[in-house]
């Protein structure tokens, strides 16, 4: 059984920076590209960023780029989302996915197994 626990999230001022993890189990961690996405109350999923199964490929939203980084270590099964210069508007709940394939994807459809969340709120 698939399974992502997500850490890290809390409140935090504005300009400061939190880490996330998001640790793996299941399946094997290394044969697929992760992702985090976050979903404000009221709208949809939205994609943060995304990594391949090696880490050679990343993609970011453009709301995030230059802030946010992506990062995996494989041989921990741990997937890490390190967010700083934070915003009030960077807050929602965070998810980390796992993709069906090796490569990283934008596309909430792509990713077959998804964690429970973890807050961020950011304080202006």
């Amino acid at each position: 059984q698939v399974q992502l626990v997500e850490s890290g999230g809390g409140l935090v001022q504005a300009g400061h920076s939190l880490r996330l993890s998001c640790a793996a189990s299941g399946r094997t961690f290394s044969t697929y590209g992760m992702g985090w996405f976050r979903q404000t109350t009221g709208l949809e999923r939205e994609f943060v960023a995304s990594i391949s199964n090696y880490g050679g490929r990343t993609h970011y939203a453009e709301s995030v780029k230059g802030r946010f980084t992506i990062s995996r270590d494989n041989a921990k099964n741990i997937l890490y989302l390190q967010m700083n210069s934070l915003k009030p508007e960077d807050t929602a709940l965070y998810y980390c996915a796992t993709s069906r394939r090796p490569s990283d994807s934008r596309w909430a459809a792509d990713y077959d197994y998804w964690g429970q969340g973890t807050q961020v709120t950011v304080s202006s």
